[in-house]
């Protein structure tokens, strides 16, 4: 009994001899085994991180939405009311609590953040990024307080509960190997893809076919040639979302960090010196906010008071988007001087591209744009994922018998095989989810191929 070829994305019989040609390629016969059987498995984690994202990345209007009335005032043309008074209208809610940082409002129609800790009850990790605070939000015009959130890192709790659903499922860390093992596969899968639809115009398609989908083609032509096209658009944005969302995992998250550290582009950290305590008054919050715009310091303002006598009253520029604002300065409480500054010219280059990076891919870079851009990437992503797997679908294995191909290290020459062994090495020691489920795919994919191939023979008898 004659055979047939199990892969979806084997030639057809009757395929010319380009296509033979093409077929016995290592690389080509190495990016289709990559894209179909991990695209195969990794599309549903995608596509899990790919819903929850695009909720996170609209969580500015739904705060708005949620915490309206704790985040708008109704805008006044008056003159809003000294800083430190809508401070005391804070503590006066929580007089046993002390101010972490104070954050004007900068809009007419927003409130003043005033955080707050030493209050019973909020979870403390030591982590900055992790650590509850309490926030009151206080009318700049009356001095009222419209409310209190418990926030982390200013992100109040809708905003929290989103993106810990997007980073780990709300799992703590063992759910964060999900999101790193997308990140990790997803270049391979999108580099494959790439190799195998720019193939299309090596074997003499117009650049028309590559770029633009079909709209005569029927049946798995059509979806093919939507699923390659948009895949081509995507290429580059689910790169810098899988880049990007890679320095912060667990595992290969530690290894950038190593990197960067070793290269000397960590982001830097304002290391004020200790400040003389010399008598009298310290600076309240309304002198800081005076010295730090006479520094030049711009948009949205966060202040840090001291907390003991030697600290100085920090400030720093915390406005999201474009232009990149990020200018810290530390001020001497009693005399008012600057004692230290820091300025994005000072960040190292690792250091800003990381920065830029991250705000992209959580939506900030560039506003409402951003987000947009965001958005069409997780709906193209949905769309792609769905067009593969009716391919998939329309081209699957069936009880009449298809076998599997050879494997594909059987094609590749010694040194080939020893290069493609070397990078695995390599990429999985960098990133070990990645090579840990590597070695899973391998296993399967041998497991599930000899297991067909053996039925394949019985049947043949």
């Amino acid at each position: 009994m004659t055979t047939i070829p199990t892969d979806p994305s084997r030639p057809r019989a009757g395929a010319g001899t380009v296509d033979r040609r093409r077929s016995s390629a290592p690389l080509w016969l190495l990016a289709r085994r990559v894209h179909f059987m991990a695209g195969l498995l990794v599309a549903p984690f995608l596509a899990v991180l790919a819903l929850t994202g695009l909720a996170y990345a609209f969580t500015p209007q739904i705060n708005d939405v949620l915490y309206g009335d704790e985040l708008h005032v109704e805008a006044q043309t008056g003159k809003p009311r000294p800083l430190s008074e809508q401070v005391e209208a804070a503590l006066a809610v929580h007089p046993d609590a002390h101010v972490t940082s104070v954050i004007p409002a900068e809009d007419p129609d927003r409130t003043t953040r005033v955080v707050l800790m030493g209050i019973d009850g909020l979870h403390q990790t030591g982590s900055h990024f992790s650590s509850e605070s309490l926030t009151v939000y206080v009318d700049p015009y009356t001095g009222g307080v419209n409310g209190e959130l418990v926030t982390v890192a200013d992100r109040p709790p809708a905003q929290v509960w989103l993106r810990e659903l997007h980073g780990n499922l709300h799992l703590g860390d063992f759910g964060r190997i999900y999101s790193e093992f997308v990140a990790s596969w997803l270049p391979f899968i999108v580099l494959g893809g790439l190799v195998l639809w720019l193939s299309k115009r090596a074997r003499g398609r117009s650049l028309r076919a590559v770029l633009v989908p079909s709209f005569t083609a029927k049946g798995r032509a059509r979806n093919r040639s939507w699923h390659g096209v948009l895949g081509l658009w995507l290429a580059v944005g689910l790169l810098g979302i899988s880049i990007t969302g890679l320095t912060w995992s667990t595992y290969a998250g530690g290894r950038v960090d190593a990197a960067i550290t070793a290269v000397n582009g960590k982001t830097p950290w304002l290391s004020p010196p200790e400040v003389a305590a010399v008598g009298g008054e310290p600076i309240g919050f309304d002198r800081a906010v005076e010295v730090a715009r006479s520094e030049g310091l711009q948009g949205e303002l966060t202040l840090a008071p001291p907390h003991a006598a030697k600290e100085p009253f920090t400030v720093e520029e915390s406005s999201e988007g474009l232009p990149i604002r990020k200018t810290a300065v530390a001020i001497d409480p009693y005399t008012e001087q600057v004692t230290a500054r820091q300025g994005w010219e000072d960040y190292p280059l690792m250091a800003k591209l990381t920065s830029i990076g991250v705000d992209a891919h959580s939506g900030t870079l560039f506003g409402l744009a951003n987000q947009f851009a965001l958005a069409l990437l997780a709906v193209g992503s949905l769309v792609l994922l769905g067009l593969g797997y009716r391919m998939w679908w329309q081209r699957r294995p069936t009880r009449s018998g298809r076998s599997s191909p050879p494997p594909v290290w059987r094609n590749l020459s010694v040194p080939m095989l020893v290069v493609v062994l070397l990078a695995a090495g390599a990429l999985g020691w960098a990133m070990p989810v990645f090579g840990v489920t590597l070695v899973a795919f391998v296993l399967l994919d041998g497991t599930v191929n000899a297991l067909r191939r053996r039925r394949a023979r019985v049947s043949a008898v």
